[in-house]
């Protein structure tokens, strides 16, 4: 179900909505932004790098066709190309470009940090947007944040309007019958590369890529969920890849339970807000 769009004047230009990030869980909330009427812009961070791939839209920035719910994701190298993917209709511009850059050219509605960098400071971004939303760990309502939403396994898509979310725990919320066990991680810096492809069905023990000359074999058996693109350079201690160890219930595309959970309450505490905002201003002229 979509989220219900916030009614705008139908000459005024859509507001504007960043989203930071281009993993699965920030390509789901650009996608309801956009289906709630958001002219909207997902900026890229290389860190962490993005893994499930077939559920985000950060293939995009290397030329490759991405649609996610019927919304689909063009790649802009200039403030030009944002205004002409939005002139365009129901896209999202995915981009490269920094984003003082982008508020330059407008001033945003709302920006989303949906990074997930769980275990990195958090800056500030209340002062970059009209609302600022924290998705995951680090995040503390009214020192970073305006709102946030829990991306924890036992709270996942819970509005946080009060306090900070949780910590990350190291604990892997559980696919099938595997946790953590399921994924591959860097021990060092390197470069990665892989011949392999999302959604292959894959053995445990098989060599699915090498990092810097290093071998990476897969840690069970499954279909591969996510891999990070051929030629990436990473750091230590980031996935590599995920294993689905579900069978013929294995998914790899499209947006999965939790993406929609994630999704769906920053578009419902966006669009409250916004309105609590609106109803504000109007009481205070009459």
């Amino acid at each position: 179900m979509k989220p219900a769009a916030i009614t705008w004047h139908p000459n005024a230009p859509k507001p504007l909505a960043l989203v930071l990030g281009t993993n699965e869980i920030a390509s789901a909330v650009a996608s309801k932004l956009s289906d709630a009427r958001f002219a909207v812009v997902m900026c890229y961070d290389a860190f962490p790098p993005v893994i499930r791939r077939g559920m985000a839209f950060h293939d995009v920035l290397f030329g490759e066709h991405r649609e996610l719910a019927g919304v689909v994701a063009v790649r802009a190298d200039a403030v030009a190309d944002i205004a002409r993917i939005h002139r365009e209709g129901d896209r999202i511009a995915v981009t490269e470009m920094h984003l003082t850059d982008i508020i330059a050219f407008r001033y945003p509605a709302v920006i989303v940090d949906a990074r997930m960098q769980k275990h990195l400071t958090t800056p500030d971004l209340r002062g970059v947007a009209g609302i600022a939303v924290g998705i995951g760990p680090r995040f503390a309502v009214g020192l970073n944040c305006d709102v946030a939403i829990e991306t924890h396994p036992c709270a996942t898509g819970t509005v946080v309007s009060h306090g900070t979310t949780q910590l990350a725990d190291g604990k892997a919320r559980s696919l099938g019958d595997a946790g953590r066990e399921r994924f591959v991680y860097s021990d060092h810096e390197g470069v990665w590369h892989t011949p392999v492809d999302i959604g292959t069905r894959v053995y445990k023990g098989l060599q699915l890529g090498s990092l810097s000359g290093a071998p990476v074999f897969a840690p069970l058996d499954g279909a591969l969920r996510g891999i990070v693109r051929d030629g990436s350079r990473v750091s230590a201690n980031v996935k590599l890849l995920e294993i689905d160890p579900r069978g013929r219930h294995a998914s790899w595309s499209g947006i999965d339970e939790r993406g929609h959970a994630i999704a769906t309450s920053t578009v419902a505490a966006v669009t409250s807000m916004m309105q609590n905002d609106k109803a504000g201003r109007v009481s205070a002229h009459v």
